[in-house]
């Protein structure tokens, strides 16, 4: 049963991720693979603070933390980009954008884990 939560949340991810991708331009930078791995690893660490803090079941636990946080953010697009920018010889821009998603996403979902417990 879990495993129809985990599908039904990343669909949704999965949605939402299409859509900032609509909305951000991205064309200059990768602004939206940026922008949902941010916002998503942030989600991650809130859903997994709150699973703590009131005791969610394991279906919503992994529906919204597997499921659409899984579905949301995308390291493999991540990665495909960072080569991209490589490949154009755009060193600054790949190094900003490796580095920056990376010192950006680990603080946020610490950040979200300590404010949902708190």
């Amino acid at each position: 049963m879990n495993a129809l939560f985990i599908f039904l949340g990343g669909g949704a991810g999965s949605v939402l991720r299409y859509l900032v991708g609509m909305w951000i331009d991205s064309t200059a930078f990768p602004w939206a693979t940026f922008a949902v791995n941010a916002v998503g690893s942030l989600a991650i660490g809130l859903f997994g603070g709150w699973a703590a803090r009131f005791g969610w079941s394991e279906a919503l636990r992994l529906s919204l933390t597997t499921g659409l946080c899984g579905g949301f953010t995308t390291f493999s697009t991540f990665s495909k980009e960072s080569i991209a920018l490589a490949e154009s010889g755009r060193w600054s821009a790949f190094a900003a954008y490796a580095f920056g998603s990376v010192t950006v996403g680990i603080p946020a979902v610490a950040l979200g884990y300590w404010a949902a417990r708190h």
